[in-house]
């Protein structure tokens, strides 16, 4: 299987948005918000819940383990991420490790009885997570090389897809290193 970084002009953007420190930042908003939930669920989310229909109660619970469950891969994601770049296990290992990690996909069926009555607090840290999930996906492939150089992480104007309008601008046999 050909590896897409070894194409010609093809742009090895992953260890470019590390060594920018593009995945410090990931890193820490992924564990802030992690945090950030964590303390919710345990505390005035616990209030904001009992008070809820029994439709919305039951939203509440999917919703809040799905966001809970998506959030520990994430986490788990990151955590092996940093402990390569920190040199605390191989990339080889990282790989492996990070092949056990599965993603829950971004749920299609949202919304429904009850789900306009959630505390705006939960359906916030749901978009935040979703949001956050993307970017993890994201960086993932491109670490993996499996993006096209118009991908981008998160963001509309993306590294990846200023280097393509680069490339575009300057020609097909432009090579961006």
């Amino acid at each position: 299987m050909e590896n897409k970084q070894d194409r010609p002009g093809a742009v090895a953007i992953g260890p470019r948005f590390i060594a920018s420190g593009g995945f410090d930042v990931l890193y820490r908003e992924g564990m802030a918000l992690i945090e950030e939930v964590a303390a919710y669920l345990d505390g005035a989310g616990r209030e904001d819940s009992r008070t809820l229909p029994r439709d919305a109660s039951f939203i509440y619970a999917t919703e809040s383990m799905r966001l809970t469950t998506r959030l520990m891969q994430i986490a788990s994601w990151l955590l092996l991420q940093r402990a390569v770049q920190e040199g605390e296990i191989t990339p080889e290992n990282g790989r492996t490790e990070k092949e056990k990690v599965k993603f829950s996909a971004t749920p299609s069926d949202r919304g429904g009885p009850g789900w306009d009555e959630l505390p705006a607090v939960l359906t916030g840290y749901i978009a935040k997570g979703d949001r956050l999930y993307e970017r993890v996906v994201q960086f993932d492939k491109l670490e993996r090389g499996e993006v096209s150089s118009g991908g981008s992480i998160g963001r509309q104007d993306g590294v990846a897809d200023q280097l393509s309008r680069l490339q575009s601008a300057f020609g097909a046999g432009a090579k961006l290193k």
